[in-house]
């Protein structure tokens, strides 16, 4: 990224990349009292990094960036810390209907359109406004069409911390068209430090009894499994590397965790968590809060260390993991699962709280 201070909105730092593509981003940084400090940029709308006391009261970065807007542009997975949408998560074959027509996304992950396609949020510079001193607001216009979809959308996404460590991120859109929409955070999660080792060792609860089982290229089937006697049952806080090298064939299909957890019904929307994690070396927990009915857990299973992190890190296998509050994938081909419909005019509101504190 250019710089590591503060910037008000409407300043921007001009750079060329390859591929004929100028990206024009900025970095803003959030702080509070308690030593927490976030820094988001406007390309991708997303989360540079996030800073937080660890239990000796060192200042620890828990989420993996980058160093250089290029350096996400030419990423192997270019999703790191960004806004995710017109569709978080997986489309099959990229096709759906809606209204009696037939659409065609971008088949950029297996056959299948993936977080948007090939431009989705991710891969955009965003309108910035700062609305306070611990909070701003990034909108942007998506034209009707755009990676395909249905649909003149309006999205607002506003980033707040609070004075007790947490990040409130609101989702809001409009669209003058019928279409979907599924909205997220891709936050790459290292409870010990970004680049300070592989996640197996954290604690990991989530607030869900089923989860949806999916085929080869990540599909859901349409089921909702029992998380009961499986590897999946994180309904107590367990290690993320207990069972995740097991001999199970849903931990075969996504080389580990890479699936959809069904939130209990039950759980009060932002009373109680829908998962918590803790860091085993520095005690730092998260507690993730969400009006979203479900929760995509991703183990870090496809880094391979091909990508250099902030500090010139390699982003080895299993070194991060992701909790993306949403709704299901591939929701509107599967009409049992909670509906992703927006229809013109009707606004969409989503709310996640990722809180910090120490265990």
């Amino acid at each position: 990224m250019p710089s590591t201070q503060p910037k008000q909105a409407g300043a921007q730092d001009p750079m060329d990349f390859n591929n004929n593509r100028e990206l024009r981003a900025q970095l803003f940084i959030l702080r509070n009292k308690s030593c927490c400090e976030i820094t988001i940029s406007d390309y991708g709308a997303r989360i540079v990094s996030l800073v937080v006391p660890d239990k000796n009261r060192q200042l620890t970065n828990v989420v993996l960036g980058f160093d250089h807007p290029q350096e996400y542009l030419l990423a192997t997975m270019p999703y790191y810390g960004a806004a995710i949408g017109r569709y978080g998560n997986r489309i099959a074959g990229g096709k759906f209907s809606l209204g009696g027509q037939d659409y065609q996304l971008p088949q950029n992950n297996g056959g299948n359109c993936l977080h948007g396609g090939l431009r989705g949020f991710h891969d955009h510079v965003w309108e910035a406004a700062q609305r306070a001193e611990n909070c701003i607001e990034f909108s942007r216009m998506f034209e009707d069409g755009d990676e395909g979809f249905p649909g003149n959308l309006r999205v607002k996404i506003l980033y707040t911390l609070t004075e007790n460590s947490a990040l409130r991120i609101q989702y809001e859109a409009v669209s003058d068209k019928s279409t979907i929409i599924n909205l997220t955070n891709h936050a790459f999660f290292n409870l010990n430090g970004a680049g300070m080792g592989d996640i197996y060792d954290h604690d990991l609860h989530i607030n869900a009894d089923a989860y949806t089982p999916v085929d080869g290229s990540l599909i859901p089937t349409g089921a909702l499994e029992p998380v009961e006697g499986t590897p999946f049952d994180f309904r107590q806080s367990v290690k993320i590397g207990l069972r995740i090298n097991q001999q199970d064939e849903q931990l075969a299909m996504g080389n580990g965790y890479d699936h959809n957890y069904v939130l209990n019904p039950a759980l009060p929307a932002m009373k109680e968590p829908a998962a918590i994690a803790i860091g085993d070396l520095t005690g730092i927990r998260l507690k993730v809060f969400t009006t979203e009915p479900g929760l995509q857990f991703y183990s870090g299973n496809f880094m391979d260390g091909t990508n250099r992190i902030s500090g010139g890190i390699a982003d080895h296998f299993r070194t991060a993991f992701c909790l993306e509050t949403q709704h299901f994938p591939d929701s509107p081909n599967q009409p049992a699962f909670p509906p992703v419909v927006l229809k013109p005019q009707e606004i969409f509101y989503s709310e996640t709280i990722y809180a910090f504190d120490l265990a």
